[in-house]
């Protein structure tokens, strides 16, 4: 796509999100004390209430939980259409992230498809993307 996506504005429960794709990196905010996963970032884990949390870096794999396909511009320079879509993270229990399917056609996603991620990069924010696996 080449419209300019919107800024998230990164804090310290956030900021490794939006940047780990610099390093190739899909990182979750993970409990270091039950495990559990936290996504949208946050300073204390909604499982156990521990503030003992830190990013992980997930294998960035998992699967087209739901979609829909956006007909509409609602950006300048936005190309139409385009999948957006629920994926649901191989191995990040109970986390699914909202983002775009990329690199096939829009008629090419179905529920279940094998995605994994892809970073996007605009003034320092890799968007975590996802493409079919083929």
């Amino acid at each position: 796509m080449a419209w300019q996506r919107s800024r998230p504005r990164l804090d310290n429960d956030n900021r490794a999100f939006w940047t780990g794709g610099a390093d190739g990196k899909l990182n979750i905010t993970r409990c270091n004390d039950c495990g559990g996963f936290i996504h949208p970032p946050r300073e204390i884990c909604r499982h156990c209430q521990s503030e003992n949390v830190a990013p992980f870096a997930v294998a960035g794999t998992g699967s087209v939980d739901t979609y829909t396909v956006n007909h509409q511009a609602w950006a300048k320079d936005m190309d139409v259409p385009f999948v957006i879509a629920r994926v649901k993270l191989d191995d990040a229990p109970g986390v699914y992230l909202t983002t775009n399917i990329v690199n096939c056609p829009v008629d090419a996603v179905d529920v279940d498809d094998r995605v994994q991620v892809v970073f996007e990069e605009q003034d320092g924010i890799w968007y975590p993307l996802f493409e079919k696996v083929q």
